[in-house]
C-alpha cells in the first residue's frame, strides 16, 4: 500500500461540456464542467459568477404583450417598442427616467422589430421594420420618428411588411419573404428603378442579414448567401452554402472577428479563410451538443447580444409563460485557443429576454433586454436579478486522477479564488457517482468557503459591510482557502454553489492532496 501523498491540481477551464462520456471528460478535460450555471468562462481565466441586472427605468412601457423592439443608442439612452391598447406598435425613448412616446404605427399586428443605423446626410438615423408596417425612420438627435406611407414619393407597396433591414453600399436592403428590396443610393425610401433601386430573389425565405467584411450576408432557413458588387448595376447573389441556414435571425451577431448564429444543429461560426471572400463553416457549440440540442428544441423564439468587454456572446431562449428566474440561455467566451472554435461555454438561468441589444461607446458598454412584463433591464450593473439572488452552480466531471480502478484517500484541498468583495459559498465533494449515499460510500460534509460575515468578518476598509476596527485598510481579500477532507474514492466530483446577491468571484484552481492506495 502506498503511503506517500501527492497533489492533484484542477485548473478551472474548458467550460461546459456535454459531448463526452463521464470518464472521458473527467480524465481529459479535468477543469471543465458538467454544470456551469450563471458562471461565465472568464477571458482572464477561471469561472466567474455572473453579474445580474436591474431595471433601466422604474417605469414600464405602456401597452400589452412583449416589448417588440429594443435599440440602445448610447450610454443611458434607449428606444423601445410595444403594442398599445389598440394593437398598434408604439415607439418610446428613455434616458433612464420615464418613457416618452415618439410615434405609433399605422397598422396593427406588427411583429418583432428589427433595425439598422444609417447616416446619409450628416444626421444619425435608424430605420425600424416590424413585418407588417412600412419602415419607420427615427432621427437620433431630434428624438422624432416618422413612418413611410403608401403615398410617399417613389415608395413601393412591397415595402409594406418588410421583415429585416440592413444598410450596405449606401443602399437600404429590406427582406420580405424570399425577396430583397434595395433602395436607390443614399436613400431608405426610394424604390424607383430609374433611380437605382431594385429587387433580388434569394430563393428561400430570409431569416436574417448582417454586413460583414464588405459583404452583405443573407441567411435563409436552409442556405447562406452573400451579396457582392458595388452598385445596382452589378449586385448579385453568390452561395456560401446550400446545406445549412439560420433558424432565427435574432441570433446573428458579429463576434470575435466572425459571424455567429443559431443553425438547426447548434451555434455555428461563419469563418473567413485566408482567401478573401472565401468562407468555411464551423460548429461552435460542438462541446455542448446535448445542451444546445435541448436548447433549440425548447422554443422557436430567441434573442442574442454581444458583451464586448468580456469577449462574450449570449443567446437566450424565450418562453412567454415561463417564470423569469427559470429562463434558459447560453453564454460563450472567446479565447485565443480553447477547443476547435476557441470558445468555452456556460449556461444562464434567469435572463428572460425576448429582445436584447448592446452598444459600446467611449469605452463604456450598455447591454439591455426586455420581455413581456413591460420593463427594460440593464445587464452587468447589479449583483442580483432585479433584486433576487443569483443561483450560481459549478459541477466538475468525475475525475479519476490517474487510475479509475485505484482508490485514493483525500486529505486536503486548497481552493484558489479571486473575490471582489464578501464571499460565502458552499463546496461539496461527491465520491464515486453516489451523491445519495445509497451505496454506503462515505460522502464528505459540505465545506463553507467564506471571507466571513458579521463581527470580525474580513472586509476591506470602506466596504459597505466593513466594521471599524476589524476591517483591513489597504489590504486584499484572501485568495487561498485551505480545507481538510475525509474519505476515499476512485473518482470524485466537485460542486460549488452560491445563491446570493454578493459580488462576483472567480474560481481559479483547486489543489487536492491525496494518497494513492492499491488498485482494486
Amino acid at each position: 500500500m502506498g503511503t506517500q501523498t501527492t497533489t492533484f491540481p484542477v485548473e478551472f477551464k474548458g467550460g461546459l461540456i456535454s459531448n463526452m462520456s463521464p470518464l472521458q471528460q473527467g480524465a481529459n478535460a479535468i477543469g471543465s464542467a458538467n454544470i456551469l450555471q450563471n458562471f461565465e468562462p472568464d477571458k482572464e481565466g477561471g469561472y466567474t459568477k455572473m453579474k445580474g441586472f436591474s431595471k433601466f427605468t422604474n417605469s414600464q412601457l405602456a401597452g400589452t404583450g412583449n416589448v417588440l423592439g429594443l435599440k440602445v443608442i448610447s450610454t443611458g439612452r434607449v428606444i423601445a417598442a410595444r403594442k398599445n391598447g389598440s394593437g398598434y406598435t408604439q415607439y418610446y425613448y428613455s434616458t433612464g427616467t420615464t418613457w416618452t412616446s415618439v410615434a405609433t404605427s399605422a397598422n396593427t399586428n406588427g411583429g418583432k422589430v428589427n433595425h439598422a443605423d444609417f447616416n446619409f446626410t450628416g444626421t444619425d438615423k435608424i430605420v425600424f421594420v416590424d413585418g407588417t408596417n412600412y419602415p419607420g425612420i427615427y432621427t437620433v438627435n431630434g428624438n422624432t420618428m416618422s413612418f413611410l406611407t403608401g403615398s410617399s414619393a417613389n415608395i413601393s407597396t412591397d415595402a409594406e411588411g418588410v421583415e429585416k433591414v440592413a444598410i450596405f453600399k449606401n443602399h437600404a436592403f429590406y427582406s420580405k419573404g424570399n425577396n430583397l428590396l434595395f433602395t436607390a443610393p443614399f436613400t431608405v425610401d426610394n424604390f424607383s428603378a430609374a433611380d437605382g433601386a431594385g429587387t433580388l430573389n434569394v430563393g428561400n425565405d430570409v431569416t436574417g442579414m448582417i454586413v460583414f467584411r464588405e459583404q452583405l450576408i443573407i441567411f435563409t432557413t436552409n442556405t447562406i448567401k452573400r451579396l457582392v458588387g458595388n452598385t445596382e448595376a452589378d449586385f448579385r447573389l453568390e452561395p456560401i452554402t446550400e446545406k445549412i441556414g439560420c433558424i432565427n435571425g435574432d441570433t446573428i451577431q458579429e463576434y470575435g472577428g466572425d459571424v455567429i448564429y443559431l443553425a438547426p444543429d447548434g451555434v455555428r461560426l461563419l469563418s473567413a479563410t485566408d482567401r478573401i471572400g472565401d468562407f468555411g463553416l464551423d460548429v461552435a457549440s460542438d462541446t455542448i451538443y446535448t445542451d444546445a440540442s435541448a436548447f433549440i428544441d425548447s422554443t422557436s423564439s430567441f434573442s442574442s447580444v454581444v458583451v464586448r468587454n468580456k469577449s462574450q456572446y449570449r443567446i437566450f431562449a424565450y418562453i412567454p409563460a415561463q417564470a423569469s428566474l427559470a429562463a434558459q440561455g447560453l453564454v460563450a467566451t472567446k479565447f485565443a485557443a480553447q477547443g476547435a472554435s476557441g470558445i468555452s461555454w456556460g449556461s444562464t438561468v434567469g435572463f428572460k429576454a425576448f429582445v436584447a441589444d448592446s452598444e459600446f461607446k467611449d469605452g463604456e458598454e450598455t447591454i439591455c433586454f426586455a420581455n413581456n412584463d413591460g420593463y427594460v433591464y440593464r445587464m452587468e450593473n447589479s449583483n442580483a436579478f432585479d433584486g433576487e439572488p443569483i443561483e450560481a452552480i459549478y459541477q466538475s466531471p468525475f475525475m479519476p486522477i490517474s487510475d479509475p480502478q485505484s482508490r485514493k484517500t483525500l486529505y486536503r484541498m486548497a481552493l484558489y479564488v479571486e473575490p471582489t468583495g464578501e464571499m460565502d459559498m458552499n463546496v461539496n465533494l461527491e465520491y464515486d457517482f453516489d451523491s445519495s449515499n445509497d451505496k454506503g460510500i462515505i460522502q464528505p460534509p459540505t465545506l463553507n468557503v467564506s471571507t466571513g460575515s458579521g463581527a470580525g468578518a474580513f472586509f476591506l476598509f470602506g466596504a459597505a459591510n466593513a466594521i471599524y476596527g476589524t476591517a483591513k485598510f489597504g489590504g486584499a481579500l484572501p485568495k487561498v482557502y485551505p480545507k481538510l477532507l475525509i474519505g476515499s474514492c476512485k473518482t470524485f466530483s466537485m460542486r460549488v454553489t452560491d445563491t446570493s446577491t454578493r459580488p462576483p468571484f472567480t474560481l481559479d484552481t483547486a489543489i487536492f492532496e491525496y494518497r494513492q492506495n492499491d488498485r482494486q
